[in-house]
């Protein structure tokens, strides 16, 4: 069967505490009121969803289950929402699909084979989240398909190899894992190679339009792509991506793919996976495995940009492990240590603690999101919680077990048209959780 590609799209929205905003292009024209998640981590790949009029707290037992879904098949991918569908992707049978789903019922619209299915000793399946740009959707396997989709009916556009075409090496053994980035024409990824570590290409047409070369900058962690996802930042004046490496956070020029910094002390030689977060010249960071956490400042440095180490986190003091961090005014909220995921809330200006439970209400890593005042943790385990997103003490609001969980529970949740999606392997939950 002929390999397909997903085209993703990042539609962007302006948020005033954000800089993530992604640069405008010509596309069709969608329905305002539909629900809106079209990428990893949402419109600007922040966690933050703009849902509003949400429970406060959910009934015992959790919210009212609205559908249950079927047949997705093995995998950690989250979700992407767009024009009445939801798009994932799983590993079915003897290969990997992206897969459609109608809205309103969870009904299966089409599925596309882009790939072989990952099958390593333990952790099965895509972990990647599919894009969505207008009539196009973008794709990214673990073992290196990236794939421009039809988003209406699944037919394959265009398709690169990030092992074959770009040179592409991982830090580690996980297999890509990369949500692809849309900008204005331009669909960027991270193929990890010597020569191509980023690539920009014609999202049109998978044409490349440039490849960056990044540097073996310290000895921290080792060369290759990691399992972070891009994000854009317009610090120290000069519009970028930024991506966590298997050496470090790294910032490319958007325009011309030019090596700008790299900053090394924030990797591990195991696993690099927290997405960073971007406000303005600032850049907060994260990883596990006991490695820790930093903000950097971008300045301006010739007709290039440097990094500024403003502080550094120890693990003890603040370690991400792979849930996600959201930023939210002047703090940071998050899942702290490895294989944890105990809520802290940081003041990340100056790197305090301003709260942290080291008992959470479930166990392992967790997947964090927010709307409407709360914070969504989804732990390993299968408990969901809600917490209160304020600096003032930890508040939490509300708990409930997603059903037969088997596998850790690591897809990050989805807040979007007052109901919250839960992907758990095969399976995908979706619950009324509108006041």
């Amino acid at each position: 069967m002929p390999r397909r590609s997903l085209v993703p799209v990042l539609c962007f929205l302006s948020l005033a505490c954000c800089t993530l905003g992604l640069a405008a292009d010509k596309r069709p024209a969608r329905d305002t009121d539909q629900p809106y998640w079209p990428a990893w981590r949402g419109a600007q790949r922040d966690g933050l969803s703009r849902d509003t009029e949400l429970m406060r707290r959910w009934p015992e037992g959790g919210p009212e289950l609205v559908w249950q879904a079927g047949n997705l098949g093995r995998g950690f991918s989250s979700l992407s929402i767009a024009d009445g569908r939801i798009f994932t992707m799983g590993d079915r049978d003897d290969g990997q699909d992206v897969i459609a789903l109608d809205l309103d019922s969870g009904r299966e619209l089409w599925s596309t084979r882009i790939g072989d299915i990952w099958a390593p000793a333990g952790y099965a399946g895509p972990r990647a989240t599919p894009t969505i740009d207008g009539a196009s959707l973008y794709a990214l396997g673990p073992h290196g398909d990236l794939v421009c989709l039809q988003a209406a009916d699944g037919k394959e556009v265009w398709h690169r190899d990030m092992q074959n075409d770009f040179g592409g090496k991982m830090h580690s053994g996980w297999g890509y894992s990369e949500s692809p980035l849309v900008d204005g024409a331009k669909l960027v990824c991270t193929p990890g190679g010597p020569e191509a570590g980023m690539v920009a290409l014609d999202k049109r047409s998978g044409r490349e339009i440039w490849r960056a070369e990044i540097p073996s900058f310290g000895s921290r962690g080792g060369d290759g792509a990691a399992y972070s996802s891009i994000v854009v930042s317009e610090g120290g004046g000069v519009r970028q991506y930024v991506q966590l490496m298997g050496r470090g956070v790294v910032g490319v020029d958007a325009r011309s793919g030019k090596f700008l910094w790299g900053y090394n002390r924030v990797a591990n030689g195991t696993a690099n996976i927290p997405t960073p977060l971007v406000v303005d010249d600032y850049i907060f960071c994260s990883s596990g495995y006991r490695t820790g956490a930093a903000l950097l400042k971008l300045v301006p440095d010739g007709d290039g940009v440097s990094a500024e180490e403003v502080y550094f986190l120890d693990g003890k003091q603040f370690q991400n492990h792979h849930g996600g961090m959201v930023m939210l005014g002047d703090y940071v909220y998050a899942g702290h240590g490895h294989n944890r995921g105990a809520p802290v809330c940081l003041e990340w200006k100056t790197g305090k603690t301003v709260w942290r439970h080291n008992r959470g209400p479930g166990s392992g890593s967790a997947a964090v999101a927010y709307a409407d005042g709360n914070l969504y943790f989804r732990f390993q385990d299968g408990v969901m919680a809600l917490i209160g997103a304020t600096p003032e003490e930890y508040r939490e609001l509300s708990t409930f077990q997603i059903p037969d969980v088997e596998h850790p529970s690591w897809s990050h949740p989805v807040i979007a048209g007052g109901r919250l999606y839960l992907r758990e392997q095969d399976a995908l939950y979706c619950y009324d959780i509108a006041r």
